[in-house]
């Protein structure tokens, strides 16, 4: 059984990996033994995040702008580079923007699509020969999305881009899991309630009254999104495909 959900061995790519939910995403996979590529576009807090998870095990940072495609074309060359072969892609680097519906700019809807919905399907493409190779029929390679709650409930914020685009993020996962996993690369999808993170500091004066709210009395935290992570990339999920796993502590079965 403790083989179902081992990940020993595999090399990830974690994007949006030097903090919030892509930290502790990579922190669980270097603490199970796989070799971990982190990027982000900040490149201080990359290496200090990278320079962290190294006292656990092998965990290398890359310095990217997944906003752009020639940011996305240079992370994928590189990584093409270094690894013939990828287990692993966490597409997590995001974007958020809040603004009155009346207000609302065009640059932040743009900035928000372009990172959260464009980059991930590029980005997937683009490293897809690496993951082909990893993978075969008895166990595939894995792309995951990460998504959000805001996607599939009223976000009560006026989030409009980002709710948007991680809705997206939900039918993109669907609609590449069918077409790609026959060639042994499977898709999922997490949709994160509230996190602890530089996205949800704003919300986080209000951690008490969140907890409150929710019918696991809790926020999430590094065990919940890790351990999800692990299982989606390990053999016990082996026949999940093109689903996205709610990790919001009953948030959404909570809204009706």
């Amino acid at each position: 059984m403790n083989n179902f959900f081992s990940v020993a061995g595999k090399t990830a790519v974690v994007t949006g990996g030097s903090s919030g939910i892509g930290a502790m995403i990579a922190r669980g996979f270097v603490e199970s033994g796989v070799k971990t590529y982190i990027t982000s576009r900040k490149l201080e807090q990359l290496e200090q995040t990278a320079a962290e998870l190294s006292s656990l095990g092998e965990c290398i940072a890359i310095q990217s702008d997944l906003s752009t495609m020639a940011g996305v074309d240079a992370f994928a060359e590189e990584m093409l580079k270094r690894e013939p072969k990828i287990d692993i892609l966490i597409n997590n680097a995001g974007a958020a923007w809040g603004a009155p519906v009346e207000e609302f700019p065009e640059s932040g809807w743009d900035k928000v699509m372009d990172l959260n919905v464009k980059s991930i399907f590029f980005l997937s493409q683009r490293l897809l020969p690496a993951l082909r190779l990893a993978g075969n029929a008895n166990e595939p390679s894995r792309i995951v999305n990460i998504a959000s709650v805001n996607g599939i409930t009223h976000p009560h914020m006026n989030n409009y881009s980002y709710s948007a685009s991680k809705a997206a993020v939900i039918q993109m996962t669907r609609h590449m899991a069918a077409d790609i996993r026959p060639t042994n690369v499977n898709i999922n999808a997490i949709a994160p309630g509230f996190f602890p993170s530089k996205m949800t500091k704003h919300a986080l004066a209000h951690e008490q009254e969140i907890k409150e709210g929710l019918p696991a009395r809790k926020v999430g935290e590094l065990a919940d999104v890790a351990g999800t992570a692990i299982y989606l990339c390990s053999k016990a999920s082996n026949y999940v495909c093109g689903h996205t796993v709610v990790l919001d502590g009953g948030q959404v079965a909570n809204a009706g």
